[in-house]
């Protein structure tokens, strides 16, 4: 069975001289196709994830394959029984994915590429080091056994988390393997070794995403589930939607163990946060969660809903 809603995960490193330009046609089209989700638009490119109908997200991916640079802009397709997101954002920003280091260039300095059917095999060799450059909260609900965790809270920690380390990770004839989600944040990251003197940098090429796709679960070496940045919140091996739900208060995601616990109340707190709220905290976000049931109840959308970036 088809659902209704199709879901594009995209993202394209290329040179745009006047991305201000680029957004108005973007965001009217696609609010003209009923098109939701969130676009980053910067000089170094574009990426986000959108959702709606197909004929619509059809519309818009053919755009955007039409802008400088884009022409094999790479998408990463999924399907959902309702909405993923609630609101349309197309932003600009000054890099389209943070990581605070200026200078890097994934067009010219990005690690090599590995398919997902030979990335067993580079994982595997004794002198390869896997690197999940993705935030703590990512890694916690599923990665590769073995893989090495920055324990970040923001990419933009991890230049510095790397320089701390180096001396133990790196030796003579060290292979780094990273990964990611879709694979943007390796772009980056694995340039970023580069510049570091890093030689033998390899990244997942699409990332997690792509690797549950196109490797047999026979074979398959990931466990657990995959954080997504949509409504889905995670996703298990199979591409299905996983078992876990976002904590409205702090956006982490909360596992069916978690949501047993005293210190989880839907849409308030999750034992992650719940130390973090006081009590006026705590009766604004239960005046929220009152209100976005309301707007369920009524069949509209509460405005004030939003799913993190």
């Amino acid at each position: 069975m088809t659902l209704p809603f199709r879901t594009a995960a995209l993202y394209q490193f290329t040179r745009f001289t006047d991305p201000a330009a680029l957004r108005g046609p973007i965001e009217a089209l696609c609010r003209t196709h009923a098109v939701q989700g969130t676009l980053l638009i910067a000089h170094e490119g574009i990426n986000g994830t959108i959702a709606g109908p197909p004929d619509g997200i059809g519309a818009v991916v053919a755009y955007l394959r039409t802008l400088p640079g884009c022409e094999s802009l790479g998408v990463k397709y999924a399907w959902a029984p309702a909405e993923p997101f609630h609101r349309l954002k197309v932003r600009l920003k000054r890099e389209i994915v943070t990581m605070g280091q200026a200078d890097l260039d994934p067009l010219r300095d990005a690690g090599t590429y590995v398919a997902p059917e030979d990335w067993n095999e580079l994982i595997s060799h004794p002198d390869t080091i896997l690197i999940d450059t993705r935030n703590d909260y990512e890694v916690a609900i599923g990665t590769f056994p073995g893989a090495i965790d920055p324990a970040t809270k923001s990419f933009r920690d991890f230049p510095a988390w790397f320089r701390a380390n180096r001396d133990r990770l790196i030796a003579d004839g060290t292979k780094v393997a990273m990964f990611c989600t879709g694979g943007i944040r390796c772009e980056k990251s694995t340039a970023f070794l580069k510049s570091e003197g890093v030689d033998e940098v390899y990244h997942l090429e699409g990332g997690i995403l792509n690797y549950l796709e196109k490797v047999p679960a026979s074979d398959s070496k990931w466990s657990g589930e995959c954080f997504v940045f949509d409504e889905r919140v995670s996703v298990t091996p199979d591409l299905q939607p996983g078992s876990h739900v976002l904590c409205r208060a702090c956006r982490r995601p909360v596992s069916e163990t978690a949501r047993t616990s005293p210190l989880y109340q839907e849409g308030i707190s999750c034992p992650d946060c719940h130390a973090d709220h006081d009590d006026d905290k705590r009766a604004r976000l239960a005046e929220r969660h009152r209100q976005e049931a309301l707007a369920r109840a009524r069949g509209e959308r509460h405005v004030g809903a939003k799913m993190g970036d």
